[in-house]
């Protein structure tokens, strides 16, 4: 069986304030079969800094019940260290959700570059951040500003 690429993301939210809008559109590439949710955890920031972590499974069944659409498989793939790294970026009084996801829409073209035998030389994901700052040089040194 051939896995497709896997993304690591984790997201801050400010004074604690998760309020699971984001869980839509999630729930959208879920349904879509274009993402499969391997894990998520929860890390919680007191106002003192104070560390909380809590599994999907640990966490309080209003909670469960609406990441229960998900579908996560809770394979404790993100580590003590991973969790380590976020909590020590994390803002007091602040919220993170670190999630491991498989990139479905990319099997079946995984599957055709090993049975080519195809080599990766390289590969990168690009920050929007720096996409935007070369967009934005591009569009200054256009035929308009000449």
């Amino acid at each position: 069986m051939s896995l497709g690429p896997i993304d690591f993301l984790a997201l801050e939210f400010p004074g604690n304030k998760f309020d699971g809008s984001i869980l839509t559109s999630i729930l959208e590439l879920v349904q879509a079969g274009i993402i499969r949710v391997i894990d998520l955890v929860v890390i919680l920031k007191d106002q003192e800094g104070g560390v909380i972590v809590r599994e999907l499974q640990e966490l309080n069944p209003d909670s469960i019940r609406v990441l229960d659409p998900l579908d996560v498989e809770v394979t404790s793939m993100i580590t003590r260290n991973d969790v380590d790294a976020i909590a020590a970026q994390l803002a007091n009084n602040s919220t993170a959700a670190a999630m491991l996801f498989e990139n479905l829409w990319a099997i079946k073209t995984k599957q055709a570059m090993l049975d080519a035998d195809a080599r990766v030389l390289m590969f990168e994901r690009i920050p929007h951040e720096v996409v935007e700052e070369n967009l934005a040089e591009m569009a200054g040194i256009g035929p308009s500003s000449a």
